[in-house]
Order: structure tokens, then sequence, then C-alpha cells
């Protein structure tokens, strides 16, 4: 999977996130649907309400549902035809196929396709959630969106000859989306988080620097979403859920981490131009993966009122907070006092 493809993925989910924010936005405006929700509270259908992660319980409102709907479908729509202007519109088109991109950027592409799926499936739910219907649907409709989204981009890739349907893509889809779903029916609440985390990278070598510069962008946006060197994904676990009668903090994590360097190519540190010339080869740059162990906390359990500030920390817990962390990798164990 070429890095244009974390683009389009980033630029959908972005839009997910924006529909989420739009829908909590509408609410907050209208104070007499807040209600706060004891731990035995039932829905207008007597439906029982059994979401400890929550504070707010929102009442079943058809009004809503049809917003949601016609804002997923409109907006959805909307969103597509401007990711095919953007990034297919131009490059040329074939019969659908299928490519092997399993070995490329060590797998770190992987998961940011799951992550991307556990986060755009996480925005969706949350909209759902506003609408008030039952448990069941809200997690299936939110949980599987994410996945639906990415696998909408991946038939596109499918049918460009730049590209073409993965099944590693479409797999890390699966797993992100299912890693919210099973946790939403299992226990309520995301015990386990996918986060990420990024630094830029810089080197000594001023080869390394342009070559940087060439594939993943000069800007900090472009790095920001494209440098597979400078990015770390997450899956971060609360403590305390797991361990109820502990005495652990509420908003403790335990975070483990991966991510990989030496990576200036999708396979192997090797480039040419358009002509074939060939413009990077560097063979004597190791490529390897990194493993990182490191306390992280968990936005969702502050307490808040506020449904805004709720919604804003539900966004935000797909963030990793940068704290000190264990590293170990082919050049053994190491501490990094802040990692990013």
């Amino acid at each position: 999977m070429s890095t244009n493809c974390i683009n389009r993925s980033v630029f959908l989910f972005s839009a997910i996130i924006f529909l989420s924010v739009k829908g909590y936005c509408q609410d907050s405006a209208t104070a007499s649907y807040k209600t706060i929700i004891s731990k035995n509270a039932v829905n207008s259908s007597g439906i029982l309400i059994n979401d400890p992660d929550h504070d707010f319980y929102y009442p079943y409102n058809k009004k809503r549902i049809r917003v949601v709907a016609i804002t997923n479908v409109v907006g959805y729509s909307a969103v597509m035809t401007a990711l095919y202007a953007a990034w297919y519109k131009d490059y040329p088109q074939s019969k659908f196929h299928f490519f092997n991109d399993n070995a490329e950027w060590q797998q770190i592409d992987k998961i940011g396709h799951a992550y991307s799926a556990y986060a755009e499936s996480r925005a969706s739910m949350e909209l759902w959630r506003w609408t008030g219907i039952s448990r069941k649907n809200r997690i299936l409709l939110g949980g599987f969106s994410g996945a639906a989204y990415q696998t909408v981009i991946e038939t596109l890739d499918g049918f460009s000859s730049e590209w073409g349907w993965s099944w590693g893509d479409f797999a890390a889809n699966m797993f992100g989306s299912g890693l919210l779903v099973s946790q939403e029916f299992a226990w309520d609440e995301q015990r386990v988080q996918f986060k990420w985390s990024f630094h830029r990278k810089s080197y000594k070598d001023p080869t390394l620097n342009k070559r940087s510069d060439e594939i993943f962008g000069k800007s900090r946006p472009e790095r920001f979403l494209k440098d597979y060197n400078g990015q770390t994904y997450w899956l971060s676990a609360n403590v305390h859920s797991f361990f109820p009668k502990s005495r652990f903090p509420k908003w403790l994590q335990i975070a483990v981490g991966t991510g990989a360097e030496g990576m200036f190519g999708a396979r192997d540190n090797y480039g040419t131009d358009k002509n074939g010339v060939v413009i990077f080869n560097r063979p004597d740059i190791k490529r390897y993966r990194q493993w990182y162990l490191a306390p992280d906390i968990d936005l969702t359990k502050i307490k808040t009122r506020k449904r805004g500030i709720k919604m804003a920390l539900n966004i935000l817990s797909i963030i990793k907070i940068p704290t000190p962390s264990l590293e170990y990798s082919k050049k053994g164990f190491s501490i990094n006092f802040i990692h990013f």
C-alpha cells in the first residue's frame, strides 16, 4: 500500500469526525435532552442501558435517526466523490485486479489500516448513540462503518492500475472495526483502545533527509500522515477495567506499541525516477521493527457533565499521550524519556 492510501484513509476519517462533531454540536443547544443515566436506567422502549463508559443517555429520537441516516448517505457520497476527484481521476484505470502488498513498509501500513477503521467506527458509533437507537443497532451500524468505508476505498484501488485490491488491507480493516465491536458487545466499553502517536524524523545524513522529503513530503502535515518511520501504533489497556477490585486509578492504562525504522521505500531502500534511473540505493540501512511499553491515560474516564467535552475526550482517546517508554528492537533495550 502506498502512502497515498494512508492519505485517502485520513481524508475519509477526517470527514467522519466532522460529521460526528456536527451531530453533537446540534444536540448541545437543546438542554432538555440531557439526562444523566443511572446504573439500571432503561430507555423509552424499556431496554436496559448498560453503558458505564458514558455519562449521558440519549432518548430515542426519530428525527435524529433521519438526520444521521441522511447525513451518512449524502455526506459519504460527497466525500467519496471528492476522494475520487482528488486521488483516482488522474490515474489510469484498469480491470479489477488484486495486489499483494503485505511485504511493504514492515506492515506498518496494515496497522494503519486497522487503526483508521477502528477510529472511523468509533466516531460513527458515537454519532448513532446520539440518536438513541438500541445498543445492538448502534454497535453494528457504527461499529462496522469503518470497515465498510475502507472497503469502498479498497474497491476503488482494485480498479486503479496504480494499486489493486489488497486482501491484507481488507483483513486489517475488519480487525480494526472488529476490535471496537467485540469490546462493545462484551463490556460496553473500550477496555483496550487503539491509539497512534508521531514524531518527526530527522537524520544526520543529508541524503536521507532528501529521500524523506521526496517520498514523505517536506511539510509537517505531510510527514504527519506519510512518514511510517515516525509513526507508532498502540493498544492501550485500562488496568482498573480488568481488575475492578484493585486500587489502580480508573484512568491508568498500560500501552504496548510498535513502529519501524530505516524505511526509505516500500519493500527496500531503493528508488528510481520515471525513466528508470536509480536515484536512491542504500542497502546498508537496515529496516527493523520496534516494540514499546509505556504508561497511558484513559481520557474517557474523566468525569464531566459537558456533552461537548465528553465528545472531545472520546475523539482524543485515539491519540497516545506522550509518556516515557521502554523500547525493544534489534539494538536491544533502551529508554525513551518522552515518546511521541
